[in-house]
């Protein structure tokens, strides 16, 4: 039972990682992240960057996994995404982002068009919205993740807003 304004704010971002609705967040969830950002930016699943992107999706199904199935089904739950999820960002707020690290970096290869380390917001905007963000929402995150309006966004800034978004305040 959500039993705070906080939970219920950790509660709704429950359905960022549930991809494909089912009630709980698993691997397939993960890999299915993954799928949908290769094909959205036309990279191979066998090619480095395809590679790179599934196995920060295995990292990150395991830091999450480790972080938050009690019962070690495989399967992370609604009530234990919160329970874990609270209890972790109160305690460590960074750690949380750090799971998601292996991801982001891949992630941020495969809309890195240009290969320099850094994706346009354009581009960001598409890895969201692949991962299902509403567009509108996904265009307003990827400008704000430019904050120095550089017209690139990084793996530092990938990560910290990613934190952010998490570690909701009470």
């Amino acid at each position: 039972m959500v039993s705070s304004e906080y939970e219920r704010r950790i509660a709704a971002r429950f359905a960022t990682f549930d991809q494909d609705g089912n009630g709980y967040i698993d691997r397939e969830d993960f890999s299915g992240a993954a799928k949908a950002l290769l094909a959205e930016f036309g990279t191979a699943a066998r090619s480095d960057k395809g590679q790179a992107l599934y196995g920060g999706a295995e990292a990150f199904w395991q830091g999450m996994a480790g972080m938050a199935d009690r019962d070690g089904d495989q399967r992370v739950t609604r009530e234990e995404f919160v329970t874990g999820a609270v209890k972790r960002l109160r305690d460590n707020p960074d750690r949380f982002a750090e799971i998601a690290r292996p991801f982001l970096h891949a992630a941020l290869a495969v809309a890195d068009a240009d290969g320099d380390g850094a994706a346009t917001p354009e581009d960001a905007a598409r890895a969201l919205k692949a991962l299902g963000v509403p567009e509108d929402a996904a265009r307003a995150a990827a400008a704000a993740l430019d904050a120095d309006g550089d017209g690139k966004v990084g793996e530092a800034d990938a990560v910290s807003a990613f934190a952010r978004y998490f570690a909701v305040s009470e």
